[in-house]
């Protein structure tokens, strides 16, 4: 709709965990959890540089989003979001240590979304790593080089990889931080872009009227 404010929405660590640190495990025979990370690249940090080959190809037989964690609160702030604001998935199907084989992510991706978010329209998908080339009103992203200067509004979704930006610098980019945890962010999401009037989930409503 005409009147409606653009949404660009990330994916991978905003909406959903993909199976990738699933995958990390089985590869090692490890048992990491998301918090024991602080760099984004968790493969570069952990697997031996050694065996990072036979990981990228132990990734080409696996689908990443078959056991994706879709994050607390995450689906129904959004429902309650595309009643108000046009969404547009903006998120990248490109491993950069594996650009051969990152084919199959697109595919992967898109029936993920397909099955989890049936309230979006899929001609709202945008799968891109060049999201500087697209232009809204709000952004919502967990890396701080992906937001748009041009966006006015702008929001950090809490990743175990950006905790330690400093507000100091959110603040000259003019980006605001849904909060430090991850399990909360879509709540604080929630706080910055809906009225409690318009929000249909109690839980949430009674954490907007805190």
């Amino acid at each position: 709709m005409k009147n409606r404010k653009d949404l660009l929405l990330d994916i991978d660590e905003v909406y959903c965990f993909p199976g990738f640190l699933n995958a990390i495990n089985d590869f090692l025979k490890s048992n990491y959890v998301i918090d024991d990370f602080s760099d984004y690249y968790i493969d570069k940090a952990i697997i031996p540089k050694e065996r990072f080959e036979e990981f990228n190809n132990f990734l080409n037989n696996r689908n990443l989003y078959k056991d994706a964690q879709i994050l607390p609160y995450a689906k129904e702030v959004l429902k309650d979001l595309n009643l108000i604001y046009n969404i547009y998935i903006c998120s990248s199907c490109i491993n950069p240590f594996n650009i051969i084989g990152s084919g199959r992510l697109f595919k992967d991706k898109y029936n993920f979304l397909i099955a989890s978010m049936p309230f979006i329209n899929p001609e709202h998908f945008i799968f891109t790593n060049a999201k500087n080339l697209f232009r809204a009103d709000i952004q919502i992203d967990d890396r701080l080089s992906n937001f748009d200067e041009r966006i006015e509004t702008k929001i950090l979704f809490p990743s175990y990889h950006n905790k330690l930006i400093s507000n100091n610098e959110l603040n000259k980019k003019d980006v605001l931080r849904a909060g430090y945890d991850w399990r909360k962010g879509w709540l604080e999401v929630a706080k910055i872009l809906l009225e409690p009037s318009q929000v249909k989930d109690d839980e949430i409503k009674r954490y907007l009227l805190k």
